[in-house]
């Protein structure tokens, strides 16, 4: 699996954006794709992020995001089939030719529509979060949530929460490197795949634990109690800036346009 929520060294336009510019254009996608219940505002939302990501110069982050986000739906598919019931009848989950327990769960057109506005909007928000993260180092993101006004202590659990993701994906995947080294063969199909997991899951969760201990020893040597702070470096706006901000302002009014039938 790819990482996610990790940040790359490239030189793109939206790396040359200033943080408070991507973070406004995150809630501003999050906001539509979470009040909007239309697929199509919400698809092209995903498709606009991606395309964004193109001329930004990381689209192959995104696209290695893909699969997770492809069984994902699958998941949200199944979960909303069993259980919501509304809408026209447009299959069964159960073929009706199997004796006796054939033509029961029914699949309804309520259901899948649910389904896929979840999953669409899964898509649309993972991609933002993936916009904003890729391309903005953390002191910047730090230094725009400040100016934001949002209270320190909040700034670093959202710091810590975001960094902790990608470095438990990477720990993970040498735990398992290192499982297959002792020749450990859980076995093949899905149950293979649930063995697996407890000799992952148990290391990962306790060096995460040893790792909370560590960092919460080093916030306290590095003073965070005393409150004092270093003071901050300016980050002028550039072009682009201005470019996203109009782009950010016109997507918002025709999306509250069209939520709200006025086009």
């Amino acid at each position: 699996m790819a990482e996610i929520l990790q940040y790359k060294r490239i030189d793109g336009i939206f790396h040359r954006m200033n943080a408070l510019t991507k973070i406004i254009f995150l809630v501003v996608v999050i906001l539509i794709a979470i009040v909007s219940t239309r697929p199509d505002i919400i698809a092209a939302t995903a498709i606009i992020l991606f395309a964004l990501s193109v001329v930004g110069r990381f689209s192959r982050e995104l696209i290695r995001q893909i699969p997770m986000l492809v069984f994902l739906s699958i998941g949200l598919i199944l979960l909303t089939v069993l259980t919501m019931q509304s809408g026209d009848v447009m299959g069964y989950l159960i073929p009706s030719f199997i004796p006796y327990i054939g033509g029961n769960i029914p699949i309804t057109a309520g259901a899948l529509n649910f389904a896929l506005i979840l999953s669409l909007r899964f898509f649309a928000m993972l991609f933002a979060f993936q916009i904003l993260i890729i391309s903005t180092q953390p002191r910047d993101m730090v230094h725009a949530l400040q100016k934001l006004h949002l209270p320190v202590d909040y700034t670093l659990m959202l710091l810590i929460a975001i960094r902790f993701i990608p470095s438990l994906q990477l720990e993970g995947k040498r735990i398992q490197e290192a499982q297959l080294a002792r020749a450990y063969y859980p076995g093949e199909g899905l149950v293979g795949k649930l063995k697996s997991l407890t000799p992952i899951i148990i290391p990962l969760v306790s060096n995460a634990l040893g790792k909370a201990n560590v960092l919460g020893l080093t916030i306290d040597l590095r003073g965070l109690r005393t409150m004092k702070r270093t003071p901050l470096t300016e980050s002028e706006y550039s072009v682009y800036d201005y470019v996203m901000l109009l782009f950010v302002a016109v997507a918002a009014i025709a999306a509250a346009a069209i939520i709200t039938g006025m086009i």
